[in-house]
């Protein structure tokens, strides 16, 4: 994952997809978000457990335990092959579950005949319904940010097909699955193997090419999710796309 993605629609579609809406216990609106171009360090809505209940709340995109900060950026990432048993996210494992609701994200493939440049790709459901990525957050609620809050979004790995546009891809939750993943009394046991083995499949998904704008942070605005060539071939499978360079 490359570290973008939108978060467009209303947070009651979100919630509806979800089945979870009588269960939010803070404030919200149906009023589109509005952001197709979410980046790193910035602060986002995501669902997440406080001691009375299920909340919404904005959190820095971006997290790393007292010990590792200012040693380098914060990870915004991490591997579901690790995330569970290594020390850098211990302190998230497994009570800061979270989840990072979405409507896509997105990837840069490089070309074949010259790796500097990418064509951007946008990922989403083929249903084109909401997302839900697995996700740990240390979040305190209050009137404003705290030092040291954020979250990282799980990755897992490609399956054949996707391994074209990336070979790291958020970990994307079913409905039924990312109730499970944010329930309280779900055992960290039964929380690892949901997140070693309920990724949604490739078939799941659908991706196409999209304009280079979208490498611009500054850049929002739907035309970023805009296909490129109206051409249903340029859609998956990955066998239409160029192939991803080793070692890249």
């Amino acid at each position: 994952m490359c570290g973008r993605f939108a978060q467009y629609q209303g947070l009651v579609d979100y919630l509806r997809e979800l089945d979870a809406e009588q269960d939010v216990i803070s404030g919200y609106d149906n009023v589109p978000i509005g952001r197709y171009n979410v980046a790193p360090g910035s602060r986002v809505l995501i669902l997440h457990n406080a001691d009375n209940g299920l909340r919404i709340d904005p959190c820095h995109w971006g997290w790393a335990p007292f010990w590792a900060t200012g040693k380098r950026p914060a990870p915004i990432n991490a591997r579901v092959e690790t995330v569970t048993t290594g020390k850098f996210f211990k302190a998230l494992w497994p009570q800061g579950r979270a989840l990072v609701m979405a409507d896509g994200w997105y990837e840069w493939v490089p070309d074949p005949q010259d790796p500097k440049r990418k064509q951007p790709y946008f990922i989403r459901l083929k249903s084109q319904a909401p997302m839900f990525m697995a996700a740990l957050a240390e979040v305190r609620t209050g009137l404003g940010p705290h030092e040291g809050d954020g979250f990282v979004i799980i990755t897992a790995a490609s399956d054949e097909g996707m391994v074209d546009i990336h070979d790291r891809r958020p970990l994307v939750l079913g409905p039924a699955d990312a109730r499970a993943w944010i329930d309280p009394d779900l055992g960290a046991e039964q929380a690892e193997r949901l997140a070693r083995e309920r990724c949604l499949p490739v078939e799941a998904f659908e991706w196409f090419p999209v304009a280079k704008d979208v490498g611009n942070v500054r850049n929002e605005g739907a035309e970023l999710i805009a296909m490129l060539d109206t051409n249903p071939e340029t859609l998956s499978p990955a066998s239409q796309l160029p192939p991803r360079p080793r070692g890249s």
